[in-house]
Protein backbone atom coordinates (compact mmCIF):
# COMPACT_ATOMS: atom_id res chain seq x y z
CA UNK A 1 0.00 0.00 0.00
CA UNK A 2 2.98 2.33 0.49
CA UNK A 3 3.59 2.57 -3.26
CA UNK A 4 0.01 3.60 -3.92
CA UNK A 5 0.14 6.30 -1.24
CA UNK A 6 3.52 7.62 -2.40
CA UNK A 7 2.38 7.66 -6.02
CA UNK A 8 -0.82 9.52 -5.08
CA UNK A 9 1.26 12.14 -3.26
CA UNK A 10 3.57 12.55 -6.27
CA UNK A 11 0.57 12.96 -8.59
CA UNK A 12 -1.07 15.53 -6.32
CA UNK A 13 2.19 17.49 -6.01
CA UNK A 14 2.39 17.55 -9.82
CA UNK A 15 -1.13 18.98 -9.95
CA UNK A 16 -2.65 15.81 -11.38
CA UNK A 17 -5.96 14.20 -10.53
CA UNK A 18 -5.41 10.99 -8.58
CA UNK A 19 -7.36 8.11 -10.11
CA UNK A 20 -7.09 4.39 -9.31
CA UNK A 21 -6.02 3.70 -12.91
CA UNK A 22 -3.17 6.24 -12.82
CA UNK A 23 -1.98 4.93 -9.49
CA UNK A 24 -2.01 1.29 -10.69
CA UNK A 25 -0.21 2.16 -13.92
CA UNK A 26 2.51 4.21 -12.26
CA UNK A 27 3.02 1.70 -9.44
CA UNK A 28 3.53 -1.00 -12.05
CA UNK A 29 6.19 1.16 -13.76
CA UNK A 30 7.83 1.92 -10.39
CA UNK A 31 8.12 -1.75 -9.52
CA UNK A 32 9.00 -3.11 -12.95
CA UNK A 33 12.68 -3.01 -12.04
CA UNK A 34 13.54 -2.66 -15.72
CA UNK A 35 12.54 -0.45 -18.61
CA UNK A 36 9.08 -1.45 -19.73
CA UNK A 37 7.21 -0.90 -22.98
CA UNK A 38 3.62 0.30 -22.96
CA UNK A 39 2.45 -2.95 -24.58
CA UNK A 40 4.20 -5.09 -21.96
CA UNK A 41 2.84 -2.84 -19.22
CA UNK A 42 -0.70 -3.30 -20.57
CA UNK A 43 -0.24 -7.10 -20.59
CA UNK A 44 1.00 -7.08 -17.00
CA UNK A 45 -1.72 -4.73 -15.78
CA UNK A 46 -4.47 -6.81 -17.37
CA UNK A 47 -3.53 -9.79 -15.18
CA UNK A 48 -4.91 -7.98 -12.13
CA UNK A 49 -7.03 -5.31 -13.87
CA UNK A 50 -8.53 -7.01 -16.95
CA UNK A 51 -10.66 -4.04 -18.01
CA UNK A 52 -7.94 -1.38 -18.05
CA UNK A 53 -8.05 0.51 -21.34
CA UNK A 54 -4.87 0.71 -23.44
CA UNK A 55 -5.52 4.38 -24.22
CA UNK A 56 -5.55 5.12 -20.47
CA UNK A 57 -2.13 3.51 -20.15
CA UNK A 58 -0.69 5.48 -23.08
CA UNK A 59 -2.18 8.78 -21.84
CA UNK A 60 -0.93 8.18 -18.30
CA UNK A 61 2.59 7.38 -19.53
CA UNK A 62 2.65 10.45 -21.78
CA UNK A 63 1.43 12.69 -18.97
CA UNK A 64 3.91 11.20 -16.49
CA UNK A 65 6.75 11.71 -19.00
CA UNK A 66 5.72 15.35 -19.52
CA UNK A 67 5.75 15.85 -15.74
CA UNK A 68 9.18 14.22 -15.41
CA UNK A 69 7.85 11.32 -13.33
CA UNK A 70 8.95 8.70 -15.87
CA UNK A 71 11.54 8.68 -18.62
CA UNK A 72 10.58 7.65 -22.13
CA UNK A 73 13.59 6.33 -24.00
CA UNK A 74 14.33 4.60 -27.28
CA UNK A 75 16.52 1.72 -26.14
CA UNK A 76 16.86 0.39 -29.68
CA UNK A 77 13.98 -2.09 -29.57
CA UNK A 78 11.76 -0.07 -31.91
CA UNK A 79 9.26 0.72 -29.14
CA UNK A 80 9.60 3.41 -26.50
CA UNK A 81 10.44 2.11 -23.06
CA UNK A 82 9.52 3.72 -19.78
CA UNK A 83 11.27 3.91 -16.43
CA UNK A 84 10.32 5.55 -13.15
CA UNK A 85 12.63 8.53 -12.57
CA UNK A 86 13.19 8.16 -8.84
CA UNK A 87 15.90 10.07 -7.03
CA UNK A 88 18.95 8.68 -8.81
CA UNK A 89 18.97 10.08 -12.33
CA UNK A 90 21.06 8.03 -14.70
CA UNK A 91 21.64 7.23 -18.33
CA UNK A 92 22.33 4.03 -20.26
CA UNK A 93 25.16 2.63 -22.33
CA UNK A 94 23.80 0.11 -24.82
CA UNK A 95 26.07 -2.26 -26.72
CA UNK A 96 25.07 -2.58 -30.38
CA UNK A 97 26.87 -5.91 -30.58
CA UNK A 98 25.63 -7.94 -27.58
CA UNK A 99 22.72 -5.75 -26.42
CA UNK A 100 24.07 -5.35 -22.90
CA UNK A 101 22.75 -2.30 -21.04
CA UNK A 102 24.78 -0.54 -18.34
CA UNK A 103 23.73 2.40 -16.19
CA UNK A 104 25.78 5.56 -16.47
CA UNK A 105 25.81 8.01 -13.58
CA UNK A 106 24.35 11.43 -14.27
CA UNK A 107 27.66 13.05 -13.29
CA UNK A 108 29.14 12.17 -16.69
CA UNK A 109 26.76 14.56 -18.42
CA UNK A 110 26.75 17.27 -15.75
CA UNK A 111 30.02 18.60 -17.17
CA UNK A 112 28.50 18.76 -20.64
CA UNK A 113 25.51 20.74 -19.36
CA UNK A 114 27.83 23.17 -17.56
CA UNK A 115 30.01 23.59 -20.64
CA UNK A 116 27.00 24.19 -22.89
CA UNK A 117 25.74 26.87 -20.53
CA UNK A 118 29.11 28.57 -20.09
CA UNK A 119 30.09 28.55 -23.76
CA UNK A 120 26.78 28.83 -25.59
CA UNK A 121 24.43 30.23 -22.95
CA UNK A 122 22.26 27.17 -23.56
CA UNK A 123 20.55 25.51 -20.62
CA UNK A 124 20.37 21.86 -21.68
CA UNK A 125 17.81 19.41 -20.36
CA UNK A 126 19.92 16.27 -20.15
CA UNK A 127 17.26 14.18 -18.47
CA UNK A 128 17.82 10.69 -19.77
CA UNK A 129 20.02 9.31 -22.51
CA UNK A 130 20.53 5.97 -24.18
CA UNK A 131 24.03 6.03 -25.63
CA UNK A 132 24.79 3.35 -28.21
CA UNK A 133 28.22 1.92 -28.90
CA UNK A 134 30.27 -1.25 -28.38
CA UNK A 135 31.10 -2.52 -24.88
CA UNK A 136 34.59 -3.41 -23.70
CA UNK A 137 33.84 -7.15 -23.84
CA UNK A 138 32.75 -7.03 -27.49
CA UNK A 139 35.72 -4.85 -28.41
CA UNK A 140 38.05 -7.42 -26.87
CA UNK A 141 36.38 -10.27 -28.81
CA UNK A 142 36.71 -8.40 -32.13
Amino acid sequence: MACENETAVVLREAGQKVTPQRVHILCEVRHAGVHITASRLIDELRVSHPFIDASTVYRTLASAADLGLVYETDMGSGESEFEWVGKDRHHHLICRSCGDVESLDNSYLDGMATLLYEEAGFQADLGHFAIFGVCKGCQTKA
